[in-house]
């Protein structure tokens, strides 16, 4: 059954395995079939945004680095070259589709600042305005340590949530999820559906950071935040349209219902670690179908301290059943922690539950 019209608005990550041969070099081939896909989606009206990996494996066979070079300082300078070859080759190849291409790259940083978030949101919804497609990818010459992203799985589907995407496709060097037992590939995986990491395999790619781990949470909550997703075989021949006239063995993260851009964000911001822990009464409250605010009667204690507008943890028995944003803060809560007819701390309309 052909797909392709139920999606206006595209997220397409390639990972470093795909793009690259087996020397570590950027295979052109690879990218001038991605490419072509893309023109051809292009025509049919799609807005479209690349996040691809490969800028530190496309230096690594163009220059020789000195072998007693700490290993981060080695995947910055790399990064700086190769991202400037990356740029290029897919410059050369879209050339030919009479498309032009823009440069982002980001860090974990521009996400945790909701103005950040505005902004990047801006340029890249112009980007789309003028026809010109977006080849996103960390900023590794200053992603280090707690700035960098687990891997580019994670920062697509922060993309997806910024430009409330309508399809995320996340192109591998497999099939998708495969049955660890069967050895059968796992078609169709709901987003609450926990039993799937039972099948994944730990490890990683040969030149990239991530694995199927990464990308089955990432897609999990693409597909919760409303966001159809798909783990597929990026090395496939044609495989986004074949994808989109579902011709394609791969596997399928159905989408939940639409989340606000607000909740969205606050999904994947990353707070100043201060966590909530609430009672029993606060836990059904906010579990019920009801629409119901997190209010300081519920909460029997918190950790670290916060200000206005911090993105918060929520704990029950010591398990995150969600995240929120903070009304007020903690020395505010300090005073009114567990008392009745008191403000909310977290309204329903900036919470999100797990």
């Amino acid at each position: 059954m052909k797909i392709t019209k139920k999606y206006k608005r595209l997220i397409i990550k390639v990972g470093t395995n795909v793009l690259t041969q087996d020397d570590g070099c950027l295979n052109e081939s690879i990218i001038e079939n991605l490419t072509n896909q893309i023109g051809q989606l292009k025509k049919e009206g799609k807005e479209i945004v690349l996040v691809s990996s490969g800028a530190v494996g496309a230096a690594r066979k163009m220059v020789s680095l000195r072998p007693n070079l700490n290993h981060i300082v080695k995947r910055q300078v790399w990064s700086s070259i190769g991202q400037v070859k990356l740029m290029s080759t897919y410059q050369k190849y879209f050339d030919r589709q009479n498309l032009h291409t823009a440069q982002v790259l980001a860090t974990k940083e521009d996400f945790r600042d909701r103005q950040h978030f505005i902004n990047m949101k801006s340029c890249l919804l112009a980007l789309f305005r003028e026809n010109i497609i977006p080849i996103v990818n960390e900023n590794d010459v200053i992603s280090i340590t707690e700035l960098m992203f687990t891997d580019n799985d994670e920062l697509s589907g922060l993309i997806g949530a910024l430009v409330n995407a309508d399809v995320l496709i996340l192109l591998t060097s497999v099939d998708g999820l495969m049955d660890l037992e069967s050895n059968q590939l796992i078609k169709k995986v709901k987003y609450n559906d926990q039993r799937v990491h039972q099948h994944i395999s730990m490890g990683s790619s040969n030149f990239g950071r991530g694995g199927m781990h990464t990308k089955v949470n990432v897609a999990q909550q693409s597909a919760k935040l409303g966001i159809d997703t798909y783990i597929a075989n990026g090395n496939t021949p044609d495989v986004l349209l074949k994808l989109f006239d579902g011709q394609l063995a791969c596997t399928y993260f159905p989408a939940g219902e639409k989340k606000s851009g607000i909740k969205r964000w606050i999904a994947y911001a990353h707070g100043n670690e201060a966590t909530i822990s609430i009672n029993e009464g606060a836990y059904k409250a906010l579990k019920s179908n009801r629409a119901s605010s997190l209010l300081p009667i519920g909460i029997i204690g918190f950790d670290g301290s916060f200000k206005k507008g911090d993105v918060l943890q929520i704990n029950y028995k010591q398990k995150g059943i969600g995240v929120g944003l903070a009304n007020y803060g903690s020395n505010v809560l300090e005073k009114i922690i567990s008392k009745p007819q008191q403000k909310h701390l977290i309204h329903y309309d900036y919470l999100l539950l797990y």
